[in-house]
């Protein structure tokens, strides 16, 4: 969450940068609850002290006077309990409303309504010129790769079978990233598959929100997750890290779950937008002044590896509107895709994301250092590889003009084969 100190000492920048984010925010009222609360938590503190000088005085006091004060400290009794009542329901609504502000925004992120509105900043690779690309829902019909009409069958729509070689696929992309990642020093961690909501509203989502995206558990304060940063996020939660030891660096695997709603169209063809995956996911706690270079380092990590793949793609720079709430800053990578739009196009395959002390802010994530220097730690995240889209990917760009479909070569130790079909 945002710093309580910095909405009151900033609240000009904060409504803007409320509005730059799209998000739907009161600054003023937020700073009038926070005034009352303010007030209610001094008076609160001015009874119980009330409370504690009769006390003592009774101590002292004759049995005539006691009377007196047994009767004042019932009134300040009584005092108390509504002071922290309305003290309680004044905090909810502070709270409420605090967890609705989105982070602060790098000063050199771009300004913008939408992903339309995003800076690409480089490209890799060419596209490969085909006269009859077929995109990956194409193919898995003609190659019995994909079942999604099972899919829908067994679980509904948007839920799907990989089927053969295409199974085998999705696995080596699993590891391989893995296997990526630990060679550059990330930690592995296999990550639980549900959180508690606390969780969630501490990375900065409002899984509750009307753009719920979270498939919730009945009778549990538990939802499936949506990507592994979250259990991650979660692992160092109210803890108070080394200064000495960060970052620390870890790699997570995780199967992810998203409702989607209102995610149908073009835009959602095939395995690009469905209701459960697998992801890799880096995962980073850093000290501030170690961010920056980390965040740009697993934009580097994140193009290696997809080099390594074959797959044309590029760098953007994501602009204020297409930023999730913890965002400080955050870049992705999209990937040509074939089968995006009505004759090609770019397509999200990850992205990185710094969220400077957001989320550590919201879990009380702190660090500590040997020379007693305290604060939030920073927290980054970034995907290595989302199965569906990358499936994708190498469905469509490793197409022959013979039929047949490739694996990139750096999959295939892991698959034992070198082409689907």
């Amino acid at each position: 969450m945002l710093d309580p100190k910095y909405i009151r000492e900033h609240a000009k920048e904060v409504q803007q940068n409320c509005k730059n984010r799209q998000a739907v925010v009161d600054v003023d009222a937020w700073l009038a609850l926070d005034q009352q609360r303010s007030k209610l938590m001094a008076d609160t503190e001015a009874l119980r002290a009330q409370r504690n000088s009769l006390a003592e005085q009774m101590k002292s006091s004759d049995a005539d006077y006691r009377s007196r004060f047994i009767e004042k400290g019932r009134e300040i009794k009584a005092d108390i309990s509504i002071a922290e009542q309305s003290l309680v329901d004044v905090e909810t609504a502070w709270k409420s409303e605090l967890i609705k502000f989105p982070n602060q925004t790098h000063p050199d992120a771009p300004i913008g309504k939408d992903d339309s509105e995003n800076i690409e900043l480089r490209t890799c690779g060419e596209v490969k010129k085909l006269k009859h690309p077929l995109d990956h829902v194409a193919l898995a019909e003609k190659y019995d790769l994909i079942d999604f009409t099972r899919g829908a069958k067994v679980a509904g729509a948007k839920f799907y079978f990989l089927k053969g070689k295409l199974a085998i696929l999705e696995q080596a992309l699993i590891r391989y990233g893995i296997d990526f990642a630990m060679r550059e020093g990330f930690e592995m961690l296999t990550t639980p598959d549900v959180a508690k909501e606390d969780v969630l509203l501490g990375k900065g989502f409002q899984p509750r929100g009307p753009e719920k995206q979270v498939y919730y558990i009945e009778g549990e304060n538990l939802a499936l997750i949506g990507t592994s940063e979250i259990p991650v996020l979660g692992y160092h939660m109210n803890e108070t890290l080394s200064a000495e030891e960060l970052p620390r660096k870890y790699v997570a695997f995780s199967h992810c779950f998203r409702t989607e709603a209102g995610a149908y169209g073009r835009e959602s063809y095939g395995l690009y937008r469905v209701h459960q995956f697998a992801k890799v996911e880096l995962f980073a706690f850093a000290l501030p002044e170690q961010s920056e270079a980390i965040h740009l380092d697993f934009v580097r990590l994140e193009e290696t590896f997809w080099k390594s793949l074959g797959i044309p793609f590029r760098v953007v720079d994501c602009c204020t509107g297409d930023m999730s709430g913890s965002d400080y800053r955050r870049f992705d990578l999209e990937a040509w895709m074939f089968g995006k739009g009505e004759s090609g196009g770019w397509g999200e395959v990850t992205s990185a994301s710094d969220c400077v002390d957001f989320q550590a802010r919201g879990l009380f994530i702190k660090y500590a250092s040997k020379d007693g220097e305290k604060g939030f730690v920073h927290t980054l995240n970034g995907t290595v590889v989302a199965t569906p889209r990358a499936l994708i990917a190498i469905l469509e760009n490793h197409q022959n003009e013979d039929g047949t479909i490739s694996i990139p070569k750096a999959l295939v130790p892991y698959c034992g084969f070198e082409k689907i079909v």
